[in-house]
């Protein structure tokens, strides 16, 4: 099945980029290109493990509602014995709650796992994927438009 063929989104897709994501971002080639890049460099140039991004990315998933993005690995699934990625997820799940209650205090807890450099990316990040999955949410980006989906919704609740 194509994607054109399947549930509306809330606008049309462009013709350019491979997923249904980028087919949204898409109409305007040059924020699909840097954003593809950042979203690239996120995975392959940071100080940070794939797995705590992972575990990150499905954690703020289920916070911020999107379909697309919680159907693509499922729940967080990590042992909650370690500490950076519960630490990391923790932080994230507060960030889509209520940003505005962050303080010093979640800082200084940051600190006893992470360096400097990974706070920054961590917070980059967690922003980067907040907007991904809210303008998946918004943009009506429902379960049926993941071709890399590793469960169903339904199974998920």
């Amino acid at each position: 099945m194509s994607i054109k063929s399947k549930k509306m989104t809330r606008i049309p897709f462009s013709e350019n980029g491979n997923t249904a994501f980028e087919k949204l971002i898409g109409h305007n080639v040059t924020i699909l290109h840097n954003w593809n890049q950042l979203e690239e460099t996120f995975w392959q140039s940071t100080s940070l493990d794939k797995e705590l991004l992972e575990q990150v990315r499905r954690t703020m998933a289920f916070e911020n509602g999107c379909e697309y993005c919680m159907v693509k690995g499922g729940k967080a699934d990590f042992d909650s014995s370690e500490m950076k990625i519960s630490i990391a997820a923790a932080f994230a799940e507060l960030f889509c709650k209520d940003h505005h209650s962050i303080i010093s205090g979640h800082f200084d807890l940051l600190k006893e796992y992470f360096t400097d450099q990974q706070i920054s990316e961590l917070c980059t990040f967690i922003s980067f994927i907040n907007a991904s999955q809210k303008l998946g949410k918004i943009f009506n980006l429902t379960e049926n438009f993941q071709t890399h989906a590793v469960v169903k919704l339904k199974d998920l609740k």
